[in-house]
């Protein structure tokens, strides 16, 4: 079955609508009324990921948006714009466009490096940041110059996203299947079901979202060697003043915890490390309930310690 970006508008306890932030046009889906939760997803997903969040928040009294990142699900696709600066930007343009001047800002994976990024380009607007499976920029860059058998091997996948078009293609042939076996092979023993999966499958064969996404990888090995990606790393070692608290799954082959654990030294606001026990790279979809109580619980914590 062709896809198209109205399969992206999966029903639940939630509204759907568009948002325009800087000329980009994000697609949101919305649930609760209180302070603003951003809700950034990562690869191979769309905003769908936080579907339990989006319950569990609207319920504990916050208002929860979970947006299409640029180039996903129904959101717009420009042909540039993948860079970090330029998505914490969109981001922070997204928080003004919902009336708010400030938000708790929670990121997993690519999402996760948003959030982090968000905090230092445009630090007023994260009241408090959540990265998870999502190490520190910097200390991403590091490990894998310094860790060739660790998250340098854990990361081997993104060098076939370097070529042009045969990565799209291979994402998108047979169904998606190849997002079905990154999705099996970064989860613990929780790992989404079929259906949810089959539901990022189809995601990622809407037009010039696998492309898309794709440009997100492609700009952060590129970058290393070039001005913009020095400017930037020389940026992110710029102290974060938001009160963090950084999950991450105990079996995540993906993004290994070791490598974020290295995270708090560029945090001067309080801080917290928490593992998720038994999940893996996707440890709000595989073990909803015991990251929503780590979540919400620091949330309402009106001073979280160190």
């Amino acid at each position: 079955m062709p896809a198209d970006e109205s399969m992206v508008q999966v029903d639940g306890p939630w509204s759907h609508r568009t948002v325009h932030a800087g000329g980009t046009r994000f697609h949101v889906a919305e649930a609760g009324e209180g302070p603003l939760v951003l809700l950034l997803h990562g690869f191979p997903q769309f905003w769908w990921t936080w579907r339990h969040q989006l319950v569990s928040l609207a319920e504990a009294g916050y208002r929860a948006v979970a947006p299409d990142l640029r180039g996903y699900g129904a959101s717009d696709k420009p042909p540039r714009g993948y860079d970090l600066p330029t998505l914490a930007v969109d981001a922070a343009g997204l928080v003004r466009a919902l009336g708010e001047t400030g938000a708790i800002v929670v990121g997993h994976d690519w999402g996760g490096l948003l959030a982090w990024t968000m905090s230092v380009v445009d630090p007023k607007v994260v009241r408090r940041l959540v990265p998870v499976s999502a190490p520190h920029p910097v200390r991403l860059w590091a490990s894998l110059f310094t860790e060739p058998f660790g998250q340098l091997r854990a990361s081997r996948y993104a060098l076939g996203f370097q070529i042009p078009l045969l990565p799209e293609r291979r994402l998108t042939r047979n169904g998606g299947a190849l997002v079905g076996r990154l999705i099996e092979r970064w989860s613990g023993p929780e790992r989404p079901s079929e259906a949810a999966t089959r539901v990022y499958q189809d995601a990622l064969r809407i037009p010039a979202a696998a492309h898309c996404a794709l440009e997100y990888y492609r700009w952060l090995a590129r970058s290393q060697f070039r001005p913009d990606g020095f400017r930037y790393i020389r940026q992110m070692r710029t102290e974060i003043e938001a009160p963090t608290l950084q999950l991450h799954g105990a079996l995540d082959p993906c993004v290994l915890p070791r490598t974020a654990q290295g995270s708090s030294r560029f945090v001067a606001a309080p801080y917290r490390w928490r593992l998720v026990e038994g999940a893996g790279h996707f440890p709000h979809e595989e073990r909803p309930e015991q990251f929503d109580a780590e979540l919400i619980s620091w949330l309402n914590d009106p001073e979280p310690d160190r």
